[in-house]
């Protein structure tokens, strides 16, 4: 069957919506779990060779690049195993590799990311598929891609080492919570491979994602889950085509005969700067938009939007929070040179910015950990503390500076005023919680500030995990409400626990008391 010439035109829709479950998609991102994948496709080595490019050859006009470093990275269906890892998967790698340094080159790489690559079979009638790209730094600016070489088979396999790789294929999808199928057209996604394949996960109830090439037959994925080419690959491979460069209609005519002919559960057509258009069998199009960015490399673009659609099913999400999810990470991969994985908390922090902006210094919980959750990928120190904070006074700003020197971000937990009432009686707390929130968000060593409504933070030290806990006052650490917990953590070596001294005079009590002793003048 040649897909680009006999898929239907597609039918009219009155219009696309634009559903976006925002706060659904941040609640199931805070009860996000560990998932596994199977990755089958082209694997290959993305080689970079920088250097300065600062003057022309004199005997042709092109540049003249002076090799300075040469860095090798996965490419290709392996870098879709290293976003999948980013985002705390477990991935068992599934391709072809020649007989050469490049093939340890790329099994260490993956292999050092916690990628399990015993699927990754040798063929020594092929190369291992290398990307040379020439990268010239001129005049101090930017880096700049010049030339690329490759380095490539397109045969297909041969039907021995087909065999092989669905023997461990079915060897790993019972554990599997979502394969992928990352096709570039080098010959080892061939239609006896892909129908294998879709077959095997039909019968376990698997859901298998398609990145497809850019060819016109696309009956290979016919029973897939879900297929995500961009506009260009659809019109390929249905033959519609748009003068105008591709309106909403003829977007969704796309999605429609993909759909149709390939007996598909979903589309998602990706559509650059203009986001995503997904449809769901029986469903209409709704269109993903995206945020506007300075576009510094679309390398890995396709990638990701895979990997992260294949951990939204994964998770069990709507295909709609899916591909907001992806479309989240894809904007923050163009954002950078070259193919990066992105961290999870990264995108978590790019959809919670979305959804409202983040503002001052006061967070949810949630909102906390997803933040804090960045700080740690960056290698900060995390510092927390507590207290009522009722009638802000010198020892309090003292030991709250000191508290942050301990660390790189200091979070403070604040009593409710139901607890400050309890702990304290009735009269207090003499200020409510919103204005002492207000009140210490002025000070500038604090990073963060959250309410919490229980007698102990036991559950906040639980969720946060901070690196140091400071307790301010005249206390033994052994009489630190959290003890029980705190104590096995030091043993642990997984906190540091500290008291600020006390300073005499200065406590909230203490200060009310004056306050109520002095006479009016």
């Amino acid at each position: 069957m040649t897909a680009g010439r006999s898929f239907p035109s597609g039918r009219m829709f009155r219009s696309i919506t634009a559903a976006i479950p925002m706060q659904s998609l941040i609640d199931k991102l805070a009860e996000f779990h560990p998932f596994r994948t199977l990755v089958i496709g082209d694997f290959m080595l993305d080689q970079y060779v920088h250097g300065a490019a600062e003057r022309l050859s004199p005997d042709a006009p092109v540049p003249i690049l002076v090799a300075q470093r040469t860095e090798d990275r996965p490419g290709g269906a392996a870098n879709l195993c290293l976003d999948l890892i980013a985002f705390r998967g477990h991935v068992t790698a599934l391709g072809v590799v020649g007989d050469d340094r490049e093939a340890d080159a790329l099994r260490s790489a993956l292999a050092d990311a916690g990628c399990d690559v015993t699927g990754l079979v040798t063929d020594p009638d092929r190369p291992t598929t290398i990307k040379r790209s020439l990268i010239g730094l001129a005049q101090h600016r930017h880096p700049q891609k010049m030339f690329r070489v490759d380095v490539e088979s397109r045969d297909p396999l041969p039907s021995q080492i087909t065999e092989t790789l669905l023997a461990v294929f079915d060897k790993a999808l019972p554990d599997a919570d979502a394969v992928c199928i990352e096709d570039y057209g080098k010959g080892v996604c061939t239609p006896e491979l892909c129908a294998a394949v879709i077959e095997r996960c039909a019968g376990a109830g698997t859901p298998v994602l398609v990145d497809p090439a850019a060819v016109e037959d696309y009956s290979r994925y016919r029973g897939a889950t879900v297929v995500t080419p961009n506009r260009s690959e659809a019109e390929l491979a249905t033959g519609l085509t748009s003068d105008d460069g591709g309106d909403s209609q003829h977007n969704a005519q796309l999605a429609t005969a993909l759909l149709d002919a390939l007996d598909l559960d979903a589309v998602v057509l990706t559509l650059d700067r203009s986001g995503a258009l997904l449809l769901e069998r029986g469903g209409e199009p709704v269109a993903v938009p995206t945020v506007a960015r300075q576009v510094y490399d679309v390398t890995g673009a396709g990638d990701i939007v895979l990997a992260a659609l294949a951990t939204g099913a994964a998770q069990g999400w709507s295909w709609v929070e899916a591909v907001t999810f992806a479309n989240a990470a894809a904007g923050l991969e163009v954002e950078v040179f070259g193919v990066q994985p992105i961290p999870l908390s990264k995108v978590q922090h790019e959809i919670l910015s979305r959804l409202r902006p983040l503002d001052g210094k006061v967070r949810t919980l949630d909102e906390l950990l997803i933040e804090l959750a960045v700080h740690r990928d960056a290698g900060r120190r995390i510092v927390f503390t507590n207290g009522c904070f009722d009638v802000i006074h010198a020892g309090h700003v003292g030991y709250l500076r000191e508290a942050k020197g301990k660390g790189n971000i200091l979070v403070v937990a604040v009593n409710s005023d139901r607890q400050v009432r309890a702990q304290k009686g009735e009269g207090r707390p003499i200020y409510n919680e919103r204005d002492r929130l207000d009140i210490l968000s002025e000070l500038q060593c604090i990073d963060y500030l959250t309410i919490f409504d229980e007698p102990t933070v036991h559950a906040l030290l639980r969720a946060i995990e901070p690196d140091v806990y400071i307790k301010g006052g005249d206390y033994r650490r052994e009489d630190i409400n959290e003890w029980d917990l705190l104590g096995q953590w030091v043993e642990q070596g997984k906190i540091a626990v500290e008291v600020v001294a006390h300073r005499p005079g200065l406590g909230s009590t203490e200060v009310i008391e004056k306050a109520n002793r002095t006479e009016p003048s």
